[in-house]
């Protein structure tokens, strides 16, 4: 019911229709727009800052890297001219704005450049190395929340009320203790206990059958998702105590339903909007944790191949690289948003997860 001034006179006040909204000077309903659209352009525009600054970051920061691309290509035998010759072919001796307005004229044609090593479009050695970092990354996406999301609500409503303390106590100390220890640790206790100790899965790059493929990419992947497994889960598991004790949960309780359903049905989407919030950030962050965990086990993903672009002053390539990681982690924080508009459309209305 709609309160109306009572100083306002009738004839001041604006026409209604039959539906009870306000007319539009010509006649016409105002139609709102769709929460879903004005997602779509307020995202659309956040990626499209963030394009912008990876395109800006990723030209500026091989400048600061020291010593001379044509030096170390050129050889340590090779003199003042034949330095100069190369660093010409590579366009080095160019001012640099002039270098950043075909940097940015190539990607926009779709052309990342040309690796100075190799020789080769950088386009192309990234879509080579890609499927290793991507696998890792996404599986292990997928892994933490369909291992963090079932144990922490397992946890929380076994423990709800008070009970089992125990089983309180002793999650929280596992969990606390295995995601404080980094990335690269536990990815070598694993290469010597699974690899080298028991010889469980091999360890070599996956390059024979799909059999071998698929079990080279094991410990990798289980490196990367221990700590965020232990970080979501306990998350969810307090969420879940919080969601638990609200008066809807005690009246389903009170009629007997059944329990699949209350947790299902009722507290879990409520708990997932904080968890998936969270979420997306520790999900971003493995991106970067599977680029350290590649060198571990020498995958040939992008991690190994920015860090020996970086040693070879290879500018393109790590050019490249930088924006294809940062598209990524920004595609995975949108897809989280996503995932909050479609389980509550509230969250449409302002982000909670920054791209």
């Amino acid at each position: 019911m709609t309160l109306l001034d009572p100083t306002e006179s009738p004839a001041s006040r604006p026409p209604v229709s039959a539906a009870g909204r306000s007319a539009s000077p010509a006649g016409r309903l105002p139609r709102p727009s769709s929460p879903w659209l004005r997602f779509a352009v307020r995202r659309l525009v956040g990626l499209a800052e963030i394009f912008g600054t990876l395109l800006v970051v990723s030209f500026l920061i091989v400048q600061l890297i020291p010593g001379d691309p044509a030096a170390g290509i050129a050889g340590a035998n090779a003199d003042l001219a034949d330095i100069e010759r190369l660093r010409h072919e590579l366009r080095l001796d160019r001012p640099i704005w002039e270098r950043f307005i075909d940097y940015v004229g190539g990607v926009f044609s779709g052309h990342l450049g040309t690796s100075f090593m190799y020789r080769q479009p950088v386009e192309t050695i990234i879509l080579n190395r890609l499927p290793f970092t991507a696998t890792i990354a996404l599986v292990g996406i997928v892994v933490v929340l369909l291992v963090s999301i079932p144990l922490g609500m397992a946890i929380g409503v076994a423990t709800r009320g008070g009970r089992r303390k125990w089983l309180d106590t002793g999650f929280g100390v596992i969990t606390g203790f295995l995601d404080s220890v980094p990335g690269y640790i536990m990815a070598s206790f694993l290469v010597v206990m699974f690899g080298l100790g028991i010889g469980l899965v091999p360890l070599y790059p996956p390059a024979y059958t799909p059999r071998f493929a698929t079990a080279s990419f094991v410990l990798p992947i289980e490196a990367i998702v221990i700590g965020p497994i232990c970080t979501v889960s306990r998350v969810v598991r307090r969420e879940t105590a919080v969601v638990l004790d609200n008066d809807y949960m005690r009246t389903a309780r009170g009629w007997r339903l059944p329990a699949l359903k209350r947790h299902v049905k009722w507290a879990l989407p409520n708990l997932l909007t904080t968890t998936l919030t969270l979420s997306g950030l520790i999900l971003t962050g493995m991106i970067g944790g599977a680029i350290i965990i590649e060198s571990v086990f020498a995958l040939p993903g992008l991690g190994s191949g920015i860090i020996k672009a970086i040693l070879d002053r290879d500018y393109p390539v790590i050019q490249g690289m930088v924006i294809v990681i940062g598209m990524i982690a920004a595609l995975v924080n949108l897809l989280v948003d996503v995932l909050l508009g479609l389980i509550d459309q509230r969250t449409l209305g302002g982000s909670h997860v920054s791209v």
